[in-house]
């Protein structure tokens, strides 16, 4: 079973941390399970297809580098 980020989120090591920690926390535990295990090749492209993701999301277009290629 997948977790949601409310999982994450309501982790027992951060639920007494303020929201925006715990938020930040919820995120990069949540980063970690998913690219466990993966290659320094695999985390790349992990990192590179969730910022077009975010770029799309938000209607930005990259203006210093080409998302494509690096």
């Amino acid at each position: 079973m997948q977790k949601t980020f409310d999982d994450y989120l309501n982790d027992p090591r951060i639920i007494d941390e303020p929201m925006g920690l715990r938020i930040t926390h919820a995120m990069r535990f949540k980063v970690q399970e998913e690219t466990k295990g993966m290659t320094s090749q695999e985390k790349a492209l992990y990192y590179r297809e969730g910022t077009k993701n975010a770029f799309n999301q938000l209607g930005l277009v990259p203006k210093y580098a080409n998302i494509d290629t690096f």
